[in-house]
Protein backbone atom coordinates (compact mmCIF):
# COMPACT_ATOMS: atom_id res chain seq x y z
CA UNK A 1 0.00 0.00 0.00
CA UNK A 2 1.32 3.40 -1.02
CA UNK A 3 0.43 6.36 1.24
CA UNK A 4 1.14 10.01 0.39
CA UNK A 5 0.74 12.68 3.06
CA UNK A 6 0.48 16.39 2.34
CA UNK A 7 1.12 18.74 5.25
CA UNK A 8 -0.61 22.06 4.71
CA UNK A 9 0.61 23.84 7.83
CA UNK A 10 3.43 26.38 7.63
CA UNK A 11 4.52 25.03 11.03
CA UNK A 12 6.58 21.84 10.69
CA UNK A 13 5.88 20.77 14.26
CA UNK A 14 2.24 21.74 14.49
CA UNK A 15 -0.73 19.73 15.70
CA UNK A 16 -1.98 18.70 12.24
CA UNK A 17 1.52 17.55 11.27
CA UNK A 18 1.84 15.51 14.49
CA UNK A 19 -1.49 13.76 13.94
CA UNK A 20 -0.62 13.02 10.31
CA UNK A 21 2.81 11.73 11.38
CA UNK A 22 1.22 9.30 13.84
CA UNK A 23 -1.00 7.96 11.05
CA UNK A 24 1.95 7.67 8.65
CA UNK A 25 4.30 6.10 11.21
CA UNK A 26 1.69 3.54 12.21
CA UNK A 27 0.97 2.69 8.56
CA UNK A 28 4.69 2.32 7.81
CA UNK A 29 5.02 0.00 10.79
CA UNK A 30 2.31 -2.15 9.23
CA UNK A 31 4.21 -2.39 5.95
CA UNK A 32 2.86 0.55 3.95
CA UNK A 33 5.17 2.62 1.77
CA UNK A 34 4.88 6.26 2.87
CA UNK A 35 5.95 9.61 1.53
CA UNK A 36 5.31 13.01 3.11
CA UNK A 37 5.41 16.43 1.48
CA UNK A 38 5.59 19.58 3.55
CA UNK A 39 3.86 21.96 1.14
CA UNK A 40 5.20 25.11 2.81
CA UNK A 41 8.75 24.10 1.84
CA UNK A 42 7.87 23.82 -1.87
CA UNK A 43 7.79 26.56 -4.49
CA UNK A 44 4.64 26.37 -6.60
CA UNK A 45 1.88 28.41 -8.14
CA UNK A 46 -1.84 27.92 -8.03
CA UNK A 47 -3.91 26.72 -10.97
CA UNK A 48 -3.50 29.12 -13.88
CA UNK A 49 -6.87 28.31 -15.46
CA UNK A 50 -5.09 27.66 -18.77
CA UNK A 51 -6.99 24.42 -19.51
CA UNK A 52 -3.86 22.80 -20.98
CA UNK A 53 -4.75 19.73 -18.88
CA UNK A 54 -8.03 19.52 -20.80
CA UNK A 55 -6.84 20.48 -24.29
CA UNK A 56 -3.39 18.96 -24.92
CA UNK A 57 -2.16 17.23 -21.75
CA UNK A 58 -3.44 14.70 -19.23
CA UNK A 59 -1.58 16.44 -16.38
CA UNK A 60 -0.86 19.96 -15.14
CA UNK A 61 1.32 21.98 -17.51
CA UNK A 62 3.20 23.71 -14.67
CA UNK A 63 6.64 22.26 -13.89
CA UNK A 64 7.19 23.63 -10.40
CA UNK A 65 7.72 21.73 -7.13
CA UNK A 66 4.07 20.67 -6.98
CA UNK A 67 4.46 18.52 -10.12
CA UNK A 68 6.17 15.79 -8.07
CA UNK A 69 3.39 15.95 -5.48
CA UNK A 70 0.67 15.61 -8.13
CA UNK A 71 2.53 12.61 -9.59
CA UNK A 72 2.93 11.00 -6.16
CA UNK A 73 -0.77 11.44 -5.36
CA UNK A 74 -1.67 9.95 -8.75
CA UNK A 75 0.20 6.76 -7.78
CA UNK A 76 -1.02 6.58 -4.17
CA UNK A 77 -3.56 4.19 -2.68
CA UNK A 78 -4.20 6.48 0.31
CA UNK A 79 -3.83 10.25 0.55
CA UNK A 80 -3.62 12.13 3.84
CA UNK A 81 -4.42 15.85 3.71
CA UNK A 82 -3.53 17.67 6.95
CA UNK A 83 -4.18 21.32 7.73
CA UNK A 84 -4.94 23.69 10.55
CA UNK A 85 -7.95 25.94 10.02
CA UNK A 86 -6.88 29.42 8.91
CA UNK A 87 -9.62 32.02 8.54
CA UNK A 88 -12.35 29.41 8.31
CA UNK A 89 -10.71 27.16 5.72
CA UNK A 90 -7.69 24.98 5.02
CA UNK A 91 -4.39 26.82 4.65
CA UNK A 92 -3.41 28.52 1.41
CA UNK A 93 -0.68 25.90 1.01
CA UNK A 94 -3.19 23.03 0.93
CA UNK A 95 -5.75 25.01 -1.07
CA UNK A 96 -3.09 25.62 -3.75
CA UNK A 97 -2.64 21.85 -4.09
CA UNK A 98 -6.40 21.27 -4.17
CA UNK A 99 -6.82 23.83 -6.94
CA UNK A 100 -4.13 22.12 -8.99
CA UNK A 101 -6.02 18.80 -8.75
CA UNK A 102 -8.19 20.25 -11.51
CA UNK A 103 -5.65 18.52 -13.77
CA UNK A 104 -6.96 15.14 -12.54
CA UNK A 105 -10.30 15.75 -14.22
CA UNK A 106 -10.98 14.52 -17.76
CA UNK A 107 -11.75 17.06 -20.51
CA UNK A 108 -15.47 16.14 -20.41
CA UNK A 109 -15.62 16.19 -16.60
CA UNK A 110 -18.85 18.20 -16.53
CA UNK A 111 -20.84 15.50 -18.34
CA UNK A 112 -18.79 12.35 -17.72
CA UNK A 113 -20.24 10.04 -15.01
CA UNK A 114 -16.63 9.10 -14.18
CA UNK A 115 -14.91 12.49 -14.44
CA UNK A 116 -11.59 11.60 -12.79
CA UNK A 117 -8.36 10.41 -14.37
CA UNK A 118 -7.34 8.96 -10.98
CA UNK A 119 -7.81 5.42 -9.79
CA UNK A 120 -9.90 5.36 -6.58
CA UNK A 121 -7.97 6.40 -3.46
CA UNK A 122 -8.79 6.38 0.21
CA UNK A 123 -8.71 9.79 1.90
CA UNK A 124 -7.79 10.80 5.44
CA UNK A 125 -8.46 14.47 6.19
CA UNK A 126 -6.81 15.89 9.32
CA UNK A 127 -8.15 19.25 10.48
CA UNK A 128 -7.12 21.14 13.59
CA UNK A 129 -8.52 24.39 14.88
CA UNK A 130 -7.88 26.76 17.73
CA UNK A 131 -11.54 27.44 18.39
CA UNK A 132 -12.97 24.88 20.86
CA UNK A 133 -16.52 25.00 19.43
CA UNK A 134 -16.89 21.98 17.12
CA UNK A 135 -19.77 23.75 15.39
CA UNK A 136 -17.38 26.38 14.12
CA UNK A 137 -15.83 25.49 10.76
CA UNK A 138 -17.74 22.19 10.63
CA UNK A 139 -18.51 22.95 6.98
CA UNK A 140 -14.90 22.55 5.81
CA UNK A 141 -14.70 18.77 5.61
CA UNK A 142 -18.12 18.19 3.96
CA UNK A 143 -17.32 20.82 1.33
CA UNK A 144 -13.98 19.27 0.41
CA UNK A 145 -15.19 15.70 0.81
CA UNK A 146 -17.84 16.24 -1.86
CA UNK A 147 -15.35 17.74 -4.27
CA UNK A 148 -12.62 15.18 -3.59
CA UNK A 149 -15.12 12.33 -4.00
CA UNK A 150 -15.79 13.71 -7.47
CA UNK A 151 -12.02 13.40 -8.12
CA UNK A 152 -12.01 9.72 -7.13
CA UNK A 153 -11.19 9.84 -3.42
CA UNK A 154 -13.30 7.27 -1.57
CA UNK A 155 -13.82 6.08 1.98
CA UNK A 156 -13.00 9.54 3.30
CA UNK A 157 -12.51 9.89 7.02
CA UNK A 158 -11.99 12.94 9.16
CA UNK A 159 -9.70 13.30 12.15
CA UNK A 160 -10.61 16.64 13.70
CA UNK A 161 -9.06 18.27 16.74
CA UNK A 162 -10.59 21.44 18.19
CA UNK A 163 -9.44 23.87 20.84
CA UNK A 164 -5.78 24.50 20.07
CA UNK A 165 -3.93 27.76 19.94
CA UNK A 166 -0.34 28.07 18.78
CA UNK A 167 1.20 24.87 20.05
CA UNK A 168 3.86 22.24 19.51
CA UNK A 169 3.63 18.50 18.96
CA UNK A 170 4.38 17.69 22.59
CA UNK A 171 0.97 19.14 23.53
CA UNK A 172 -1.24 17.01 21.24
CA UNK A 173 -3.87 15.21 23.32
CA UNK A 174 -3.36 11.47 23.12
CA UNK A 175 -6.95 10.86 21.97
CA UNK A 176 -6.20 12.37 18.54
CA UNK A 177 -2.97 10.42 18.17
CA UNK A 178 -4.83 7.21 19.05
CA UNK A 179 -7.51 8.08 16.50
CA UNK A 180 -4.79 8.45 13.84
CA UNK A 181 -3.24 5.10 14.83
CA UNK A 182 -6.61 3.37 14.68
CA UNK A 183 -7.36 4.84 11.25
CA UNK A 184 -4.01 3.59 9.95
CA UNK A 185 -4.62 0.10 11.32
CA UNK A 186 -8.06 -0.05 9.74
CA UNK A 187 -6.95 1.29 6.36
CA UNK A 188 -3.71 -0.68 6.02
CA UNK A 189 -5.41 -3.79 7.41
CA UNK A 190 -8.06 -3.55 4.65
CA UNK A 191 -5.28 -3.69 2.07
CA UNK A 192 -3.90 -6.97 3.41
CA UNK A 193 -6.40 -9.48 2.32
Amino acid sequence: MNIVTLLGSPRSRGISAAIAARFTDTAAGLGAQTRTFELNRLAYRGCQGCYACKKTLDHCVLTDDLAQVLDAVRGADVVVLASPVYYGDVTAQLKGFIDRTFSYLKPDYLSNPQPSRLSPKKLVFVLTQGHPDEGMFADIFPRYEGFLTWLGFVDARLIRACGFGPSTVDKVPEQYLREAEQAAREIVGQGKG
